[in-house]
């Protein structure tokens, strides 16, 4: 074994989108950190497809949002979900979303008290992946360390010790002050601190339950066997075939999900088979590669945090991908994360102030593995006769019920997206944290809807200052690293700006405070249209951290 090395203030296990995600909000922050990962590279297989409005507004602070926007499909190829007997036969259903230049171009169209700035993307995890890891092996105090498998963990009073070991075998002893486990369902780190998940690990009886089978392929026939009647997902509806493909580039390459019966072997020519029966076509395709993975389980862990060791992502919480939420819960974990174990390290976080990510975030994890199980058990297959591919009356009248059936109805991805489940992207709060100080009743909780509110303790309401709504015209842009004020009208700040100056004085951090300025919401929104308010926009609005920072 090598000598010790110091792995930076942290070390991150795992070094998929969560754990890659940290390494940046933690790069942003100044705090150096070493990412530990088995596999020598990202792992290139389709994954989940959905980075939700909120994970695209952290990806927008970070100051890559809009290379991952994007990211693949081309920009005039719409997100539309169809549903067809065969996908060159009977279109059955179709919910309509726009392309990504679509739904940017709205952009200048809308209120300046549009909540949406980032509107969510629909782009496959390992693209996002790849270009995350890109992005930190170039950030200064990030240390990559691709191939590199952590073994042993170990706390003590001052820190953790870590061995590694490579790919070649050899094994490296490592130093870090604290271990974040990013590291997935089987984490590495929540077996070290003895944490169990806690939930249903399997609901059956769903359309989403049970063993899948993930399969990245090439079709390069696919558009002309489909005509023009293009969209992002396509799911068939007949007696023998029941798949669900989407397109990953909008050219060639696709994943399809594919249940696997039990006892049933998937190989290639059963692929091609099933692809060939859901198209209608006797068309080429290619079998990149294919993974199993069971869907139907919700779990949360215990804890998220024993001693110095944390965990964040799949490893805090396990869950269906119905809803899209378990990345994206992972990605507002990290936010949550980062910051605190910069205050901690830089020293002006109190020694309590990490206990809060727990606090904070495992309530919102329990919240959205209630509603991901609720989303799942109300996505039920169908059950078709012959009929409906059938050009006869009742051949139409069987499409017409499909039409409405929870199968189509009940699959979230065909709803508008001011009420796919709004609540819980935006809707996340923090009420009863040690660290939120009430001032006023918090909004009633919505799962569809999301109600922008200035009282403490959720997501500040979003503002456009200016009609370009491009980089820095949004409010989000104008927030420092740390804490921001936001002085409306002609509030007196001034012995709060003094006291944060003594405070950032004393504890040599330039950052603490940022101050800008918004005359009123009104007057900012004059010159961009309509507008309208939301609770308390008029009031001024200060989140205060207490027990946990030092005085």
């Amino acid at each position: 074994m090598s000598g010790g090395r110091e792995a930076a203030a942290v070390a991150i296990v795992g070094g998929g989108p969560i754990g890659l995600a940290l390494a940046l909000h933690l790069d942003m922050y100044g705090v150096p950190c070493t990412v530990f990962n088995t596999e020598p590279e990202t792992r290139w297989h389709p994954k989940g497809n959905i980075h939700n409005a909120r994970t695209m507004e952290l990806f927008r602070k970070l100051g890559i949002a809009d290379r991952i926007r994007a990211l693949g499909l081309p920009g005039s190829h719409p997100f539309d979900v169809a549903y067809f007997t065969r996908l060159n036969a009977y279109e059955v259903a179709r919910g309509r979303t726009p392309s990504r230049d679509a739904r940017i171009a709205v952009r200048r169209s809308r209120p300046a008290t549009d909540q949406l700035p980032e509107p969510t993307h629909r782009v496959n995890q390992m693209y996002v992946e790849r270009l995350l890891f890109e992005e930190a092996s170039r950030r200064p105090n990030v240390t990559m360390r691709f191939g590199w498998t952590v073994e042993e963990l170990a706390e003590d009073d001052s820190g953790v010790s870590l061995v590694a070991r490579g790919s070649d075998g050899a094994k490296e002893a490592h130093r870090t002050a604290y271990v974040v486990g990013c590291d997935g369902s089987r984490s590495t780190v929540r077996k070290a601190i003895g944490i169990r998940y806690v939930g249903e690990d399997q609901l059956m009886n769903v359309f989403m339950g049970g063993e899948f089978v993930s399969i990245h392929m090439r079709i390069p026939g696919f558009y002309d066997a489909l005509g023009e009647r293009r969209a992002w997902m396509y799911l068939t509806i007949n007696p023998d075939t029941r798949i669900v493909i989407i397109t990953l580039n909008g050219v060639d390459e696709f994943m399809m999900h594919k249940r696997k019966s039990p006892g049933e072997t998937v190989d290639e020519a059963g692929i091609r088979r099933s692809i060939q029966r859901a198209i209608g076509a006797d068309i080429d395709v290619t079998v990149v590669s294919q993974r199993g993975w069971n869907a139907g389980g919700y779990l949360v862990a215990e804890r998220f945090q024993r001693g110095r060791m944390l965990l964040a992502g799949d490893a805090a919480h396990l869950f269906t991908p119905t809803g899209g939420f378990g990345l994206n819960t992972g990605i507002e974990d990290v936010a949550n994360l980062a910051w605190k174990l910069a205050a901690v390290l830089q020293g002006w976080g109190g020694p309590r102030l990490l206990e809060t990510y727990e606090t904070e975030r495992k309530p919102i994890a329990i919240r959205n593995t209630d509603v991901a199980r609720g989303m799942g058990k109300a996505w039920h297959d169908i059950e078709v006769t012959p009929s409906i591919e059938h050009d006869t009356p009742e051949g139409a009248a069987e499409r017409a019920r499909a039409a409405q059936s929870s199968f189509v109805l009940k699959n979230h991805f065909v709803l508008p997206e001011e009420r796919d489940f709004l609540g819980v992207v935006l809707g996340a709060r923090y009420d009863g944290s040690p660290l939120i100080v009430a001032d006023g009743a918090a909004p009633e909780a919505g799962v569809e809807s999301y109600t922008p509110s200035s009282v403490p303790g959720g997501r500040a309401p979003h503002l456009w200052l200016d009609d370009v709504r491009g980089a820095g015209s949004s409010l989000f842009d104008r927030l420092g690293r740390y804490f921001t004020l936001l002085r409306f009208a002609n509030a007196d700040t001034a012995a709060l700006e003094r006291a944060a100056g003594r405070a950032a004085c004393r504890w040599r951090s330039s950052t603490f405070l940022t101050r800008t300025r918004v005359s009123s919401i009104r007057e900012s929104s004059r010159s961009s249209g309509p507008t309208s308010t939301w609770p308390g926009a008029a009031t001024n609005c200060l989140t205060t951290r207490r027990d946990c920072l030092r005085p």
